[in-house]
């Protein structure tokens, strides 16, 4: 006699236990401390950005409007608008703008050909570091504006000593930053390099070189920062053209709101170039990730 024994029923016993366990408290998700700022990183970047200069420019009005900043100290924000307008209008300022680029331009050109050269010179030889190196960082530390004097002994009051002075001070930036790229650039990769078979020519293009482009590039932005630096006291030399020019006429004349103008040109000027840095940066080190914010 065959008993065939059902399977036990054990619904009824995990559905009672299923009831009788205890419920515990309701667990809530982790959000990242990254994204808890959502709603402010939803703003575009660039109005962010402006917030700071917005704010400024909103305490400046509240001060020369409540007579805290009087017109001779300071001229309002709308004085000095409308001597930019007119300034642009009767052409003053878009030719002293064309004639203080091009001296940067001319000065940039000079010092940066001459500090990269050195630096290369510098960086890829040890002969070349015994005999440059030395005598660059002695002159370095020389500070550039006190040879103002000599540079208008020899090479009196026109164009060259204002073009000179901003050559001087970008080629020392331009020759430490390479330089300092140069022999910062990983041994392992040269030993890589050596091992594929590259040669000495082979190596300093495909190695060396992109190694120190990074210091190239932080170079060149405080090589900009220091052209437009320098091309203040270099309009200061007796110049008859360009922004100093004008900075100078409105001190004669206690004008603050052209003075301001120039100012704010100045500072255009420089926001533009480093704007330009950056888009050299972004197209040549792509291959190089870095760490923009949280």
């Amino acid at each position: 006699m065959t008993v065939d024994h059902a399977p036990p029923d054990i619904s009824a016993k995990s559905g009672a236990a299923t009831l009788a366990a205890p419920v515990g408290p309701a667990l809530e998700p982790v959000v990242p401390a990254a994204s808890r700022g959502g709603r402010l990183r939803s703003v575009p970047r660039w109005l962010r950005r402006t917030v700071g200069p917005l704010v400024l420019l909103a305490l400046w009005q509240v001060l020369s409007s409540t007579g805290v900043l009087s017109p001779d100290t300071l001229a309002s924000p709308g004085t000095v608008a409308r001597a930019g307008a007119d300034l642009i209008g009767d052409g003053t300022l878009p030719s002293a703008m064309a004639i203080s680029l091009q001296r940067v331009a001319v000065g940039l050109l000079i010092g940066g050909a001459a500090g990269i050269t050195l630096a290369l010179l510098s960086g890829l030889s040890r002969l070349g570091e015994d005999l440059i190196d030395a005598t660059v960082q002695m002159l370095r530390t020389v500070p550039w504006v006190g040879l103002i004097p000599l540079f208008i002994i020899w090479l009196g009051i026109g164009e060259a000593p204002k073009v000179a002075l901003i050559a001087l001070g970008v080629a020392f930036h331009l020759y430490l930053n390479v330089y300092a790229g140069i022999r910062g650039v990983d041994a392992q990769l040269v030993e890589a390099g050596q091992a594929l078979g590259l040669g000495r020519w082979g190596l300093v293009r495909h190695v060396v070189l992109p190694g120190a482009l990074p210091g190239a590039m932080t170079g060149l932005r405080y090589s900009l920062a220091t052209a437009w630096l320098a091309l203040v006291f270099g309009e200061s030399i007796n110049a008859d053209a360009g922004i100093g020019f004008l900075m100078n006429q409105a001190r004669e004349f206690f004008r603050t709101d052209v003075i301001v103008v120039c100012l704010v040109v100045y500072a255009f000027l420089g926001l533009l170039a480093d704007a330009v840095v950056r888009t050299l940066e972004r197209l040549l080190l792509q291959w190089r990730p870095t760490f923009t914010g949280q």
